[in-house]
């Protein structure tokens, strides 16, 4: 007998502040904590996907949640087909804009939709994308903890068999930004890939300057040097320096990064799951990738990234961080430096609800 199509329920949001173990510090500012928005798509059939975005401040952690939880009468009783959900919620915020907290919004939605119809298969989301399970290359992070303290958090990733690690900076010159990267250099030795991360502090001048002073030491790439939406100015940067330079971590949706790549911005692409459109703009994003022969890598998530990256045909490195995992039952296993994607059905996320309990925001 054929089956018959599943519709949505309900659509429960919830909201959580989850402490850092260690804070995160950056050329801008400095994360203690990690406000999340955990979402869950109940289908009518009792199958129940989760998801959840990353708000990046406490101020916009409670008007995220409310605007989510808005959205349930225009799922509600719709097919569950991630696809249409999609293209429904993009009506609505035709004249809004898929940027922002609309953006998030959606793709808390589709990220938890594609968990719900993976599960619902019984199938891995991957198998579902109709990709197959392989080890993603992961790479560790370096807040912007000084000469010492990234050498110290460097070494500590290579420990662990992690093939990469990448260093924020930006420091008040470029003598100790070049300190730094020959510092965990020296400290992880030369089999492991070394990246750094601007957090777009730098003007398209600077970032020139800086990137040749970069060139000699062998990064694989140069990140976010200069404002993410500046695609020419990261173009002219990209064409200046020997290194390559990776952006796409503030790209909101295919059309973000479709400008970028017409614009010749990068060499390397990292799209951030969330700000893209959640699976189904990442599957968009992929196929862009792979058309023009870029290769992508992720910005946090990893659950569902290691999932995204197995269908990526030009996938890349997993950037790897642990900030969420309190509330992840089963975290990503990392198995000698790269990932390895959970084969139950869904994304691989399941909550901790004990935790949830205690990091709930009322």
């Amino acid at each position: 007998m054929a089956r018959t199509s599943e519709n949505v329920r309900a659509l429960h949001v919830r909201a959580v502040k989850v402490p850092m173990t260690e804070p995160h510090r950056t050329a801008s500012g400095v994360i203690h904590e990690s406000p999340l928005v955990l979402v869950d798509v109940v289908s009518d059939e009792g199958v129940t996907g989760h998801g959840y975005v990353f708000c990046y401040s406490a101020m916009a952690l409670k008007p995220t949640a409310m605007l989510i939880a808005s959205l349930a009468p225009l799922i509600v009783g719709q097919p569950l087909a991630p696809l249409q959900i999609q293209q429904v919620l993009a009506r609505r915020f035709r004249l809004l804009g898929p940027q922002g907290l609309a953006g998030i919004a959606m793709a808390a939605i589709d990220m938890a939709a594609w968990d719900a119809l993976a599960r619902s298969r019984g199938l891995p989301l991957l198998r579902l994308l109709g990709a197959v399970p392989r080890p993603i290359p992961a790479y560790g992070a370096v807040g912007f903890d000084g000469v010492e303290g990234s050498a110290r958090v460097a070494a500590g990733w290579a420990k662990r068999g992690f093939g990469g690690v990448k260093a924020k900076i930006g420091y008040p010159s470029v003598d100790e930004d070049v300190a730094v990267v020959e510092a965990m250099r020296a400290a992880v030795g030369d089999g492991v890939a070394l990246m750094v991360d601007y957090n777009q502090s730098l003007t398209v001048a600077e970032a020139i300057e800086r990137g040749r002073r970069l060139d000699p030491l062998g990064l694989a790439w140069i990140e976010e040097p200069t404002l993410a939406h500046d695609h020419s100015g990261h173009a002219r940067i990209a064409r200046a320096l020997d290194t390559p330079v990776q952006c796409g971590e503030n790209w909101w949706g295919p059309l973000d990064m479709r400008q970028a790549i017409e614009a010749g911005a990068s060499d390397l692409m990292m799209p951030d799951v969330m700000k893209i459109g959640g699976v189904s703009g990442w599957m968009q994003a992929a196929a862009l990738g792979a058309a023009h022969g870029i290769r992508l890598s992720n910005h946090l998530f990893v659950e569902v990234s290691t999932h995204l990256l197995c269908a990526t045909p030009t996938a890349h490195w997993l950037e790897y961080a642990e900030w969420f995992n309190p509330i992840i039952a089963e975290p990503l296993r990392i198995v000698d430096g790269c990932a390895v994607p959970a084969e139950r059905p869904g994304s691989g996320i399941e909550w901790d609800e004990q935790a949830v309990a205690r990091f709930l925001v009322h």
